[in-house]
């Protein structure tokens, strides 16, 4: 199933709007009910009302009633860099608001055929608050 993902971060970076960086971003995500939403960066001349790819595929999840926290079991990341690159600060904070806490895996590519480096969800964010205590 992660080469389906991996398929479609790849097109969603084709997607992409990054007129200012250039730097374009595709993301792939799979739910514990099997369904798959993908998302690609979109950035605006206010680079604080920028979306990553990972942000956008979450919130399509979720606007489309198939994400809830603990729901998120693969994250694909896909980008043409020199080093995999891994989900900004505010993409891991989405993430573990949604991730399954006892397997979610981050898979990361700089090509559309590999997967670079596959992660356990924790490792991006040690220590990370995860609102229980509002939830509550």
């Amino acid at each position: 199933m992660v080469e389906k993902l991996l398929q479609m971060a790849w097109a969603a970076r084709s997607r992409a709007y990054a007129p200012y960086s250039k730097f374009q971003v595709g993301a792939a995500i799979e739910t514990a009910s099997g369904h798959i939403f993908d998302g690609c960066n979109v950035e605006v001349a206010n680079y604080g009302c920028t979306l990553c790819a990972e942000r956008t595929a979450i919130v399509k999840a979720v606007s489309e009633g198939a994400l809830l926290p603990g729901g998120l079991k693969k994250v694909v990341v896909a980008a043409i860099t020199q080093e995999p690159t891994a989900p900004c600060g505010s993409c891991r904070q989405m993430i573990e608001e949604f991730a399954d806490p006892a397997d979610c895996r981050i898979y990361l590519s700089r090509s559309p055929d590999k997967i670079d480096l596959e992660l356990q969800h924790a490792v991006l964010l040690p220590y990370s608050f995860n609102g229980s205590a509002l939830r509550d």
